[in-house]
């Protein structure tokens, strides 16, 4: 099997010059120059981009989805490349449906007939990991529509096999590309290979989709369906059946009445309070995966599908975030220099002002053009592009956040080409930044930490007593004095403590 797979990327990589792209930036140049001399007949008239992502297509949907992951990373990649990446779509044929009838067997113990009432048997999407089918509750369990997604069979051991030749390919090309051990093939491959692994488990992508429904609980932006977990196995999804138009059909949107500029700042507000106000994020936003809702309750709202893929931001990158943008539009681009080196993202004996004047030439010309001209998404993947000169570790959850900027911008764009992106965001971020930087921050600080306080505080005075009861030893004075001193202070911080947590609840009651 895995002899015949790697015949198939040899002849496929040989149609479309792959190995002749890869050796070419081999150092000694013997390689490419023996590859020429075997290959005398090629001639290749559409570019190398191009044509690497038509032999991804060629070799089966795992090397697509390898390819749409590839094209997210934009840190490594030339622009060219991963544009053309970002063109691969999973154009997948549905499996048929008795093995899909025969999934649900397995994931029930028991046939599809007396799981659902309905069961609709031709899928109404297929993807290179799953395929989506719609079917009826019974009535004891509702009696709802739903969508069932059905992980395709046997995917465990097609993904092994080409998850292992990925590696030796990405193994070989370490070795023969110039820029092999920087581009870090391997760690890519790794990557990859975790999101395989987290899309072939359902249940994950259920407890994503769960997670995003209560984020937005209530609101009137967005629709998550709701997840019925009774049903959910690894290898099956049930989920509630959602109605809309896809966004992709503009025409459709504004025959049924949608307000497309209101609509397009919706796609922003909602993209900001994911990743600002939860740190959550739908990191797999592509037309396909959102749709619009008609009916008269949620006319206009958004409508999310497919949870496979979300990105996650900690505090630290909150803060990262935050002192970015404060620093951005202050044009105080050592602030931003500064900001990377603190964070251990660049080395620490780098240059600060030569990476403050790279930011500069990045960040300085857009703002002398209108709003609405400007890309954020680009300028951001301009600063990872600048940053990779400087060897700034671009962590990979800000990448994701790039590529879903990018996603989102160009898609309100495509709805309303006036769309000023900063006017949209500049009040939300305004009072994001607030939050994070303000009185209102620390307060909430105090609030988070008083009951790790309240715990920790009683037992100070047991522990410095237990510390000072310590027969002395020769190296203990020191210690002894240090302590002493910690307990000052600790002793004024708890006093200082008492007074604004007292002062917060007058606040809060008074």
């Amino acid at each position: 099997m895995r002899l015949f797979r790697l015949a198939k990327i040899l002849r496929i990589s040989s149609r479309y010059g792959l190995d002749e792209m890869i050796l070419e930036h081999e150092p000694s140049g013997r390689l490419a120059a023996l590859s020429r001399l075997f290959h005398f007949w090629r001639r290749f008239d559409t570019p190398s981009a191009v044509r690497l992502r038509l032999a991804l297509e060629a070799l089966g949907p795992i090397f697509v989805k390898f390819g749409q992951v590839l094209s997210t990373r934009r840190d490594l990649l030339p622009t060219d490349i991963a544009d053309e990446l970002a063109k691969l779509q999973d154009q997948v044929p549905p499996f048929s449906s008795d093995l899909a009838l025969l999934q649900i067997e397995k994931a029930y113990g028991r046939p599809a007939h007396e799981v659902f009432a309905e069961f609709d048997a031709i899928p109404i999407a297929s993807a290179s990991i799953a395929q989506v089918h719609f079917a009826r509750l019974r009535p004891e369990d509702g009696g709802q529509e739903v969508a069932v997604k059905i992980l395709r069979p046997d995917m465990n051991s097609v993904i092994a096999h080409d998850l292992a030749l990925l590696d030796l390919l990405a193994g070989l090309l370490e070795r023969v590309w110039s820029d092999g051990k920087r581009l870090k093939p391997r760690e890519v491959v790794a990557e990859f290979a975790k999101y395989l692994n987290d899309e072939l488990d359902l249940m994950r992508e259920a407890a994503n989709c769960s997670q995003l429904r209560r984020n937005f609980s209530g609101s009137k932006l967005l629709q998550v369906p709701e997840v019925h977990w009774d049903m959910c196995r690894t290898t099956v999804m049930v989920m509630e059946r959602m109605h809309g138009i896809p966004i992709s059909q503009t025409d459709a949107l504004v025959a049924a009445g949608i307000d497309m500029a209101a609509l397009s700042r919706a796609g922003v507000e909602i993209f900001f309070t994911q990743v600002f106000r939860d740190g959550f994020f739908h990191a797999d936003m592509h037309p396909g995966n959102i749709f619009v809702a008609t009916d008269p309750a949620h006319h206009g709202s958004y409508i999310a599908l497919d949870f496979g893929i979300v990105g996650t931001l900690t505090d630290v990158d909150k803060n990262y975030l935050a002192q970015n943008f404060l620093a951005f539009f202050q044009r105080d681009y050592k602030r931003v220099a500064l900001a990377h080196i603190e964070a251990g993202w660049a080395p620490a004996d780098t240059r600060v002002d030569e990476f403050e004047a790279a930011i500069r030439a990045v960040c300085e010309p857009i703002f002398d053009r209108p709003l609405h001209e400007i890309s954020f998404g680009r300028v951001l993947l301009r600063l990872f592009q600048t940053s990779r000169r400087f060897n700034v570790e671009i962590q990979p959850q800000l990448v994701m956040l790039q590529k879903t900027l990018l996603n989102i911008e160009g898609l309100g764009r495509q709805l309303d080409p006036n769309l000023d992106l900063w006017k949209t965001a500049k009040p939300f971020l305004e009072r994001w930044m607030g939050e994070q930087l303000g009185a209102r921050a620390f307060k909430k600080g105090l609030e988070r930490e008083a009951p790790y306080w309240a715990r920790t505080l009683p037992q100070l005075p047991r522990l410095i007593h237990q510390a000072l009861a310590q027969p002395p030893t020769p190296d203990s004075t020191p210690l002894l004095a240090a302590i002493a001193n910690a307990q000052r202070q600790q002793n004024r911080l708890l006093g200082l403590i008492i007074a604004l947590l007292a002062a917060l609840l007058a606040s809060r009651y008074f």
